[in-house]
């Protein structure tokens, strides 16, 4: 996990063992020179990135790290707009210039990706944005949550195409579906667990009594 950007964003390099020699990155926000020597330090050939949602904070190093590495781009279809005419929907006129990419896949949810020696299935979690989706390696006990859920928090619904129920059933289908034990790499802050979330993050309070 690699927390970059002003906004704070985690990026992640996943690789299926620690002597794996090649990875993916989920959500390369900003910060691509160090990015880049995450890669290298790792020893690992990147062989793709996989995108949970186009905020501009999850994908403004897309660019440079994909022409680098040579890797390819999972983004979610409802979302490539926000990917390819990127500063359109930055919000901040402090921030960047980052430049726009068109994405070699797109991804809406059920598909499984085998990727980097992992079986990785692909869940349509909407709420936080519209094509919002989680990325669950097959066997792992983890997912890449992106802007879902956070340690003690939710992600937020007032940005363009947010929804509030929509992002709770999204929650609620996660907590279904995984055990307690289940690591969340989120998108912001710290990581947690299912189960320390359904415990006492007071947002899930409705969804777990």
């Amino acid at each position: 996990m690699l927390t970059v950007g002003p906004l704070q964003e985690n990026c992640y390099l996943v690789r299926a063992s620690a002597d794996s020699p090649t990875a993916v990155m989920v959500d390369p926000g900003e910060e691509p020179q160090r990015l880049l020597a995450a890669v290298r330090e790792a020893g690992v050939r990147l062989e793709a990135i996989l995108l949970t949602h186009c905020h501009f904070d999850h994908i403004g190093a897309v660019a440079p790290v994909a022409r680098e590495t040579g890797a390819e781009v999972w983004c979610p279809r409802a979302e490539t707009d926000l990917l390819t005419d990127l500063m359109t929907y930055v919000p901040y006129p402090d921030l960047g210039p980052y430049e726009s990419y068109d994405p070699e896949h797109t991804v809406a949810g059920g598909e499984t990706l085998s990727l980097a020696g992992m079986e990785i299935d692909v869940l349509f979690t909407p709420g936080h944005s519209p094509g919002h989706v989680t990325y669950v390696p097959r066997g792992a006990d983890a997912i890449f949550s992106g802007d879902v859920l956070f340690r003690s928090s939710i992600g937020r619904t007032d940005l363009p195409g947010g929804d509030h129920a929509t992002l709770m059933a999204s929650i609620a289908g996660l907590l279904e579906r995984f055990g307690d034990d289940t690591r969340v790499h989120p998108g912001h802050m710290g990581l947690t667990t299912l189960g320390a979330e359904r415990r006492t993050n007071p947002f899930l309070a409705d969804l777990v009594h």
